[in-house]
C-alpha cells in the first residue's frame, strides 16, 4: 500500500509540473492592435490562434500600438487619433489602461489636450512609461503604477512618432516623420541632447542589443540608415528591397529584421556586414515587428492582410500564420 501511494503521488506530482508548465506558456500573450477594427487581439502564441479582442470603445479615432506592463498584467494603449502621421484629423488626447486578466478596459491617462499619443515604451530599469505626444513635441513620462504623469522630455521637433530607449534608461531616440530627423533624448536630465539630420522623411526605429546603434527607414529611398550612437551621426546605409517600415534587433546582436511592405517581406540585415544577407516572405503589408524575449520568434504585423506571421528564427521562414483584425499594427508582449 505504501509503495501504491507513493507511485501515487508521484503520478499527481507529475499532473501538477504539467499543469504549472501549461500555465506559464498560456501565461505569454501575444497583443495585436487592429486600426480597422478599433480593438485589440489577443493571441494564445502557442496555438497561434486570437483567443478574444478587445474593443477600445472610443469613437471616431483608434490606438496604433500597445505595451504591456513589466508582471503582464496590464496593458496600455494610447489613443492616437482618426488618421495617420502628418495628416488632418481628430487628435487623440488619452491612453487606455486595459486589465488583461479580466480583458477589460478598466481605466484611462488623459493627456488633458489633443496630443496625438502614439507609441508606449516601459523601460524595465525605471520602471517608467515613456509615450510619444506629437503635437506637444515631447515624449511624455508616465508611472504606470499609479497611472500619473510625471514628467515630459522636449524631442524639438514636430511629429516624433516612434521612440526607442537604451537599455540603461538613459538615452531615448525618437524617429520624426516629417522633418526626417532622429531626435537624442537624455531621459535622466528631461532634455534634447541632439538632433540628427537622415532624409527628406523617415519612418520607425530600432536600437541594437549593445546599444551602439539606432536603425531608422528612409522613406524617399529604399534604404536604412543606421546612426552610430557615440557620435551622434549617420555611420552607412543600408540598401533595401524596397523602401522600409518596422525594425527590430535581436537580442543575440547579429540581425536586425526590416519590413519591407512593397515587396510583402521582412529583409534581414547581418549587423556584422551591414548588408542584407537573406528575405522572408510575409502576407500583405508588413507594418511593425516584435521579437519575442526568447530571440526564437519574430512576430510581423501585416496590415493588409490583417494577419500576424510569426517567423522562425533559426529556419528563417514563417511558421505561422495568424488571423488578428482589419489592418493589423501594433504589437505587445505580456509575460
Amino acid at each position: 500500500m505504501r509503495k501504491l501511494g507513493f507511485k501515487l503521488l508521484l503520478l499527481l506530482c507529475g499532473f501538477l509540473c504539467v499543469g504549472l508548465v501549461a500555465v506559464s506558456v498560456s501565461a505569454q500573450t501575444l497583443l495585436v492592435v487592429n486600426q480597422g477594427d478599433t480593438d485589440v487581439s489577443i493571441v494564445d502564441p502557442v496555438s497561434g490562434r486570437e483567443v478574444a479582442t478587445i474593443p477600445e470603445k472610443t469613437t471616431g479615432v483608434h490606438g496604433h500600438e500597445i505595451v504591456a506592463s513589466a508582471d503582464g498584467h496590464t496593458a496600455f494603449v494610447p489613443i492616437y487619433g482618426s488618421t495617420g502621421v502628418g495628416k488632418p484629423g481628430i487628435d487623440g488626447h488619452e491612453m487606455l489602461v486595459i486589465d488583461l486578466a479580466s480583458r477589460q478596459i478598466v481605466g484611462d491617462i488623459d493627456f488633458g489636450h489633443g496630443v496625438r499619443p502614439h507609441c508606449a515604451v516601459l523601460d524595465p530599469a525605471s520602471g517608467l512609461l515613456y509615450v510619444t505626444t506629437e503635437l506637444d513635441k515631447s515624449v511624455t513620462v508616465i508611472d504606470p503604477r499609479t497611472r500619473k504623469i510625471v514628467g515630459a522630455v522636449p524631442t524639438g521637433q514636430d511629429e516624433s512618432h516612434m521612440v526607442v530607449l537604451s537599455h540603461d534608461g538613459r538615452r531615448g531616440y525618437t524617429s520624426n516623420v516629417g522633418p526626417g530627423t532622429v531626435s537624442v533624448l537624455d531621459l535622466v536630465g528631461r532634455k534634447t541632447v541632439a538632433i540628427i539630420p537622415v532624409s527628406g522623411t523617415v519612418q520607425r526605429i530600432a536600437i541594437s542589443a549593445d546599444d551602439k546603434f539606432v536603425f531608422t527607414a528612409d522613406q524617399t529611398k529604399p534604404q536604412l540608415a543606421v546612426i552610430d550612437t557615440a557620435t551622434q551621426k549617420v555611420k552607412t546605409w543600408v540598401a533595401l528591397p524596397g523602401t522600409g517600415y518596422g525594425t527590430a534587433a535581436t537580442p543575440d546582436g547579429r540581425w536586425l529584421l526590416v519590413a519591407v511592405p512593397s515587396t510583402n517581406q521582412v529583409a534581414v540585415v547581418d549587423l556584422g556586414s551591414m548588408q542584407v544577407v537573406r528575405r522572408v516572405d510575409v502576407p500583405n503589408m508588413p507594418q511593425e515587428i516584435l521579437i519575442r524575449p526568447d530571440g526564437k520568434i519574430a512576430y510581423v504585423s501585416c496590415a493588409a492582410s490583417g494577419k500576424v506571421a510569426a517567423i522562425d528564427l533559426a529556419e528563417w521562414n514563417v511558421q505561422k500564420v495568424i488571423t488578428a483584425g482589419k489592418f493589423a499594427d501594433g504589437l505587445g508582449w505580456a509575460k
